[in-house]
């Protein structure tokens, strides 16, 4: 019965901002039963964007970084305990400390963990950090405050850059190591990632692209690394940014559609199991989650952004205590922003589902513009650097399934857009940083056959 679903037993696994987020919004829709959220941080839900910027800065600290709630969502929190699997048949979260917690409904939000450096004794050298949970900004800002000689980034996804532009913002020499052609090629196609790399340099970064670091040096401590090309960096930190891994591990034998991509769920943030079939009791939202687009091919999306995980969260709550013909589909088009070397750069759409691109608005050389992606001839994805209000106009577009090019509108062109030229979407497999929106079926260019 529709009345029974406000009441019986929740378990969130994963004290995120999807998580919170959730908690919250099942209590605003009149849930009224028991609900418990475990966390394997020790702290209640924090904010992880500012500690790759104000935090590295000494704007704040990372202690400073807790997500404010909404309201009280009322739950029984169990921080600093992992769960280790899922019993469905039993309908049973199990955890790290040998305890079982029973549910009559689960929300997954896992989220993702900074990718390690490959080699453990390399990796456990002093200066050697990744960035991703407090304890990460808060020993990395410290040193970043005590003036290194020089630091070295691995990886130029959008971490990576954030993390570069911070050290020249406090006037520290960095290194920048990428295996792909530019910085943010990943995200934003090789056009813009031009623009990043003319960026990077003009404030002072020694980039370095093309290369890939084969070994980290060091006796004890960080010293220098050794790349691909036979030179050699010396730095006294070192920063891997070699982008995140789905928290997926502890589903592995649960039964459930996990894999390095995330836990598969429909439109409705139900999770699939691993014959493909919904489930109607476990949910998914946020990074960890991949589920299907119709503006995107029904392609299954992974999204590491933090609008993503707290719509996606309140559509998997709503969901959760709604019956079926009241339940919503997410379908909320991937937004995300940047700023780095005094750009704000903003994005709306998947500008990797894209095989040309044209710039509607201002110019390269103004570095102020706005470049439209289309694919097959509509409308997928618009990237604004330094131009963010017209990012909603864009938004209508791709929404509206608009033709490619656009037609102009809001452009500040006489005629209609300038040459389309091809958007240059690497294959993910030559970058060291992977993209932050991923589709997890086919690039458009790769029909691939897979038997």
């Amino acid at each position: 019965m529709p009345g029974d679903l406000k009441d019986g037993r929740i378990v969130i696994v994963g004290a995120s901002l999807a998580g919170l987020r959730a908690a919250e919004a099942l209590r605003e829709e009149g849930f009224t039963g028991s609900l418990t959220v475990v966390g394997d941080e020790p702290y209640a839900p924090y904010d992880r964007p500012p500690l790759s910027k104000q935090v590295l800065l000494g704007q704040a600290t990372a202690d400073t970084t807790d997500l404010p709630m909404r309201m009280n969502p009322d739950a029984e929190w169990r921080l600093g305990v992992r769960a280790t699997g899922v019993d469905l048949l039993a309908k049973q979260v199990l955890l790290e400390d040998g305890e079982s917690l029973p549910y009559d409904r689960l929300l997954i939000t896992t989220g993702t963990r900074a990718r390690p450096w490959p080699d453990p004794d390399e990796a456990a050298l002093e200066g050697v950090f990744t960035l991703r949970t407090r304890e990460d900004g808060a020993g990395l800002a410290e040193r970043l405050a005590a003036q290194p000689e020089r630091v070295l980034v691995i990886g130029a996804g959008f971490t990576g850059s954030e993390i570069a532009s911070a050290c020249r913002e406090l006037g520290v020499d960095v290194t920048v190591a990428e295996r792909g052609p530019a910085p943010l090629v990943g995200a934003l196609g090789g056009t813009l990632s031009k623009l990043a790399a003319v960026m990077q340099r003009n404030h002072g970064v020694d980039l370095r692209t093309g290369v890939t670091v084969t070994a980290l040096k060091g006796n004890g401590s960080f010293t220098g690394a050794e790349l691909s090309d036979g030179s050699r960096v010396d730095a006294d930190v070192c920063v891997v940014a070699l982008g995140a891994v789905r928290n997926v591990e502890w589903l592995a034998d649960s039964g459930l559609a996990a894999g390095p991509r995330g836990v598969a769920c429909d439109a409705g943030c139900r999770a699939f199991n691993m014959y493909g079939i919904v489930t109607d009791d476990v949910f998914v939202a946020g990074d960890v989650s991949r589920f299907p687009h119709p503006l995107f091919g029904y392609q299954m999306l992974s999204l590491e952004h933090w609008g993503n995980a707290v719509e996606q969260a309140e559509v998997a709550a709503h969901n959760m205590v709604n019956p079926g013909p009241l339940q919503r589909p997410h379908l909320s088009i991937p937004t995300f922003w940047s700023t780095q070397f005094g750009l704000n750069i903003k994005s709306v759409g998947v500008p990797t589902y894209s095989d040309h691109v044209v710039i509607a608005q201002g110019s390269l050389e103004a570095r102020r513009l706005a470049m439209v992606y289309g694919y097959q001839g509509r409308v997928t994805a618009a990237v604004t650097v330094d131009m963010a209000k017209a990012l909603d106009y864009y938004r209508h577009l791709i929404e509206t399934a608009a033709p490619f090019p656009p037609p102009p509108g809001a452009q500040d062109r006489a005629i209609a857009a300038d040459i389309t030229i091809p958007s240059e979407v690497p294959d993910p497999s030559v970058l060291s940083h992977g993209p932050t929106v991923a589709l997890t079926g086919h690039l458009p260019d790769r029909r691939l056959a897979v038997v």
